[in-house]
């Protein structure tokens, strides 16, 4: 039998899992091949969702169904955390001591968040990274009644990034229709010279943060929080004081992938090949979305478009073929919405060799973002779209 072996159950790994069994139905049922997914909860969680629980449009209960309910019942789900990962022997070790073997390895282990990393962030800054965080951000937000705002971001990489800008326009929208936007002042914090990170996005977004009264400050790299002066402090040596802080929490990828030496300290990312997906050279071994250390966003977008590949490569491999390279090899496309508030967005679609060119931001975009997220359960994960 050959042992597929897939960790973590969110975008990437659901979907990789169910194309697989598209592909390979009929030797999994001849029991030629074994399937599984390993999760740590058995709860699969749609992420994007957080930031609607933060602007009181969503609810954390929406957020969240069993894993087994989007696997096809073909595959085989592990509730586990992973400890330790030998590729020289093949063999994936759970905390609890079970041992996984494997022939052929998907790495979609995701990122995680580390505010302990910046002293009195639990305590002084709020965030929208967990459903738990955004509901205690929706909370602050009800109680503000007027003073400065600081939205930045503590580390970089980090998961969706158009997520902080898009707060940065939903809050002040929000402020606006409570008649609180004259008395509050709103500061955004970019790490890098620029609004966004990709120029063509930076350019679209700018003038929509100057037409909002939206300062940007840039090469501000958030380094320490003042929680008695309420001041939070860049490497840059800027200083600015917040009535409300929101910052995107430091990420990086996950701890066993470097204790295994996959990944490398500090970030923890794993080393991708940016067309195959395959990690360090291994033949066996891939990755995809947020674990990657592609020059990608980190979202459930590439994940989407990264599991066709992964896919094509693992069956051509179990079938004894060459690989079908229109379906095989990535070329780095990603698409996500956009939102700008009062009820508008723009779609950002791009690849390796081709950057975003941002529609004017308008209705529709905002609404075909609603409507993703509602029907993501019926069609992403199962591999519908």
């Amino acid at each position: 039998m050959q042992r597929i072996l897939i960790l973590g159950g969110g975008v990437g790994g659901t979907l990789t899992a169910n194309l697989l069994v598209k592909k390979l139905r009929a030797r999994i049922d001849r029991g030629e091949v074994g399937l599984s997914v390993v999760d740590l909860t058995g709860q699969h969680v749609y992420q994007p969702g957080f930031m609607y629980i933060a602007m009181g449009g969503e609810r954390a209960a929406n957020l969240q169904r069993p894993e087994r309910s989007l696997l096809d019942k073909r595959v085989t789900l592990v509730i586990g955390e992973v400890a330790r990962i030998d590729v020289d022997h093949q063999v994936v070790t759970l905390t609890d001591g079970r041992p996984l073997g494997y022939d052929q390895l998907v790495l979609a282990t995701g990122s995680r968040i580390v505010p302990e990393t910046i002293e009195h962030f639990d305590t002084e800054a709020q965030h929208f990274y967990t459903a738990e965080a955004a509901a205690r951000l929706r909370v602050a937000l009800d109680r503000f009644a007027g003073g400065r705002i600081v939205i930045g971001i503590a580390g970089m990489p980090y998961k969706c990034p158009p997520a902080p800008l898009e707060v940065a326009f939903l809050i002040e929208a929000e402020l606006r229709q409570r008649d609180l936007r004259d008395r509050t002042t709103i500061d955004y914090c970019s790490p890098i010279g620029r609004a966004f990170t990709i120029e063509s996005v930076s350019e679209m977004a700018t003038p929509i943060l100057a037409e909002k009264g939206i300062e940007l400050h840039t090469f501000f790299n958030v380094e320490a929080i003042d929680a008695e002066r309420k001041v939070v402090q860049s490497l840059e040596g800027e200083e600015l004081p917040y009535d409300l802080l929101i910052l995107v929490p430091p990420h990086k990828g996950q701890q066993f992938l470097m204790d295994s030496g996959l990944a490398p300290a500090p970030g923890g990312w794993l080393p991708t090949d940016r067309a195959t997906l395959q990690v360090g050279g291994r033949p066996n071994v891939y990755a995809l979305g947020d674990a990657t250390d592609l020059p990608l966003s980190k979202a459930g977008s590439t994940a989407h478009f990264e599991a066709p590949v992964v896919t094509e490569r693992i069956v051509a491999a179990i079938e004894g073929r060459g690989v079908d390279h229109k379906h095989g090899d990535y070329l780095g496309k990603v698409m996500c919405f956009f939102e700008v508030g009062d009820g508008k967005g723009t779609l950002l679609q791009f690849d390796y060799n081709h950057p975003p060119r941002p529609p004017k931001p308008n209705q529709i975009w905002h609404l075909g973002k609603i409507v993703f997220n509602k029907t993501y359960w019926h069609t992403v994960p199962k591999g519908r779209v």
